[in-house]
């Protein structure tokens, strides 16, 4: 029975499944496997980087916009990292948009591009959940993280609904 409890929702009235770490982890989990998908040329790789592109920048903006501010007031989150982890969202975007910008999927050029767009994002989701993702599980209490994972989502779905991950809007990003 309390399985069943849990099964029809009773996490989301208690607010656990809005973790803000919880969440952010399941988004860096979609990319790796997004990667995955943009390295087979048995996947449609051109609607992996359609999807991979709306999330890296909805994510990423949710994050800077709910998120990285929010954990700076906690002790024992580090500041330095939470501000790092936003240079290192400029240079996602910055890698990001050179593969958007190569014409030819599955061309040299686009692989080329494609693993440095894994190398940057791929180091910044590390570096984050190591510092910033556990500093926040451990110096964050579950309520303030349940609330922040409410506006992380609003802002993440705002963001999609904008259609964030086009080209023109990555190079507006990038550009400034």
């Amino acid at each position: 029975m309390a399985a069943d409890k849990r099964e029809n929702g009773e996490n989301r009235q208690n607010g656990k499944d809005q973790d803000v770490v919880a969440l952010i982890l399941k988004d860096h989990r979609t990319m790796e496997d997004l990667f995955r998908r943009m390295r087979s040329v048995e996947a449609d790789r051109a609607r992996a980087l359609a999807s991979f592109s709306a999330l890296l920048v909805a994510h990423g903006e949710a994050e800077e916009a709910e998120v990285y501010g929010a954990l700076k007031r906690f002790k024992d989150v580090d500041n330095a990292e939470v501000e790092h982890g936003a240079k290192e969202h400029a240079e996602g975007n910055e890698a990001l948009l050179a593969l958007l910008e190569v014409s030819e999927v599955g061309s040299d050029e686009w692989d080329e591009r494609l693993e440095a767009l894994v190398k940057a994002v791929s180091h910044h989701l590390d570096e984050e959940e190591r510092t910033i993702l556990n500093g926040a599980r451990e110096n964050v209490p579950d309520e303030r993280r349940a609330e922040l994972g409410a506006a992380f989502l609003q802002e993440r779905e705002r963001q999609l609904a904008a259609d964030c991950g086009s080209v023109e809007n990555v190079r507006a990003l990038v550009r400034g």
